[in-house]
């Protein structure tokens, strides 16, 4: 019995355990970030105003990131008391189920106000699943890495982002191509949501394939878990939560002004078609999946908190470059725009989950690492895009910048007052 759990959790079915889960939940994520900018406007949303419609598609994209900080404590308690396995594969089924469902909606032209509704129902359960996912994902790689490797494996699932994306939006843009915009609006935007289900039936494959990692079952040994994990982080490590939220907020507020925002931008303002938007976005996806192994080797040399300041200054100083790049109009300067942004993001996302979770004890882990990391989503992403096109609409551009760079002096003074304790493993 012990031989086939060591062979279980072998470095192949971590890190591809790992990277699998978040690889699914992200696409699934991604595909709705793509609709919200590109269909559910006109489908969901009509109205005489296009960018009302817009900004309502937009607010029920946001509702996620509410949903997530839920799914963190509900999951995250269950993955600190009962394991890491099986508090996983319900996750991902919680996002599946979801995202399938929402491929199944009828339009507002078929049901009228309930269809935005059931819209906004389905876009809660997605973070619910999403919320607990990612916690547990980068535990089940750094809970099993050595102590000088642990950005490395934690690396491994944040590349599920990237990846997500790419294959979300490759998606769409094959979608788009081969398809009349009057089929692609009429059911083939449905595709990439229903198509999610193959994935998720691959990703529940591997996840009962996984045993638990060793700092869990070495805290169940010794009797050290706790009773109800979230009221033990409240009180016994406010300041971790409090300053690991707001040293997470600005990897998620650079991503999404990169590519909701970004994309909603230079499709309605820019003039940019939705083809060379999304490939634009694509594009960059490509840096963005680079530097994350780049700063996860670097972070295990230097250390995860001090790569993660270094990186804040310069986003610091990147966002009083927007009104330059995205003034000009120019594709080949808002191409390189997006693409030092993607670059940047990936620089702060790759040793960020490893930083988080060193913060908690094992026995908090879970809940403390997905609590601070979806809590700076609400912060940093849920009304982004909608606040990026309102300071971009009555004030310029350049406040979206501005707006960028004072959200990364609060990560910066969060990063410099943060107890650099790391827990044991």
């Amino acid at each position: 019995m012990k031989n086939t759990s060591t062979q279980k959790n072998s470095l192949r079915h971590v890190l591809f355990g790992s990277l699998i889960g978040t690889t699914i939940e992200f696409f699934d994520f991604y595909i709705y970030a793509n609709a919200a900018v590109l269909v559910f406007p006109q489908l969901f949303f009509p109205g005489s105003d296009p960018t009302t419609s817009v900004i309502e598609s937009l607010a029920t994209f946001s509702v996620a990131f509410f949903a997530r900080p839920i799914g963190s404590a509900v999951f995250g308690h269950f993955g600190d008391k009962i394991g890491r396995k099986a508090t996983l594969v319900v996750a991902l089924l919680t996002m599946g189920i979801s995202t399938v469902c929402i491929g199944l909606l009828p339009t507002y032209a078929s049901i009228g106000i309930l269809a935005p509704i059931l819209l906004t129902l389905c876009r809660f359960g997605q973070g619910l699943g999403l919320g607990g996912e990612w916690g547990g994902a980068v535990l089940l790689a750094i809970e099993n890495a050595p102590p000088n490797k642990r950005a490395w494996y934690g690396m491994f699932p944040q590349l599920g982002a990237p990846i997500g994306l790419l294959l979300s939006g490759g998606t769409f843009l094959v979608l788009t191509d081969s398809m009349s915009p009057e089929d692609f609006m009429n059911y083939g935007w449905r595709i990439p949501f229903i198509a999610s289900s193959l994935l998720v039936l691959v990703g529940f494959y591997i996840r009962t394939k996984i045993t638990e990692t060793p700092s869990f079952e070495n805290s169940k040994k010794l009797h050290e878990e706790v009773k109800v994990p979230f009221l033990t982080l409240i009180k016994s490590y406010k300041n971790q939560l409090i300053f690991g939220t707001f040293a997470a907020i600005t990897t998620f507020l650079v991503f999404y002004l990169m590519t909701v925002f970004t994309l909603s931008w230079a499709n309605s303002d820019l003039g940019f078609s939705k083809r060379d938007a999304l490939l634009i976005q694509l594009f960059s996806v490509l840096f963005f999946a680079f530097f994350i192994p780049v700063s996860a080797l670097v972070a295990d040399k230097i250390g995860r908190r001090k790569i993660l300041i270094i990186t804040t200054v310069l986003i610091v100083l990147f966002g009083f470059l927007f009104a330059y790049f995205l003034n000009s109009g120019n594709p080949v300067l808002v191409t390189a725009f997006v693409c030092i942004g993607m670059s940047l993001m990936g620089f702060t996302y790759g040793p960020l989950g490893t930083f988080l979770s060193e913060l908690f004890p094992t026995t908090v882990r879970y809940s403390g690492a997905s609590l601070t990391f979806n809590l700076a989503g609400i912060l940093g992403a849920a009304f982004a895009p909608v606040i990026a096109i309102w300071f971009a609409t009555h004030y310029g551009i350049a406040y979206v910048g501005y707006y960028l760079s004072s959200a990364a002096v609060l990560t910066l003074i969060s990063l410099l007052v943060i107890s650099k304790k790391v827990h044991k493993f």
